[in-house]
């Protein structure tokens, strides 16, 4: 069940050049995934305390969402960022 203040995350997040709304109502989750990443915690740790999926009920499809999400958070600290500071 995902944690009353966390954002419902999609099978797959916006992958265009443009900040989305769902972005922003991810801002915090994208934090999250990149900070998991950096202390290398296991993926599937990061797939259910932060994105409330379960790996052990189907490890491809949590995987794929982790790794669409993991990659906006990437894309986000490259470009999306600059969109905030407007």
């Amino acid at each position: 069940m995902p944690n009353r203040t966390q954002a419902i995350v999609a099978s797959v997040p916006p992958s265009g050049d443009t900040l989305t709304a769902y972005d922003r109502a991810h801002l915090v989750t994208y934090l999250k995934l990149l900070d998991a990443e950096a202390m290398q915690i296991d993926w599937t740790v990061t797939a259910r305390s932060v994105l409330s999926l379960d790996p052990e009920a189907d490890v491809d499809a949590a995987q794929r969402v982790y790794a669409a999400h993991l990659a906006r958070a990437h894309w986000m600290t490259r470009v999306g960022f600059r969109y905030l500071l407007k």
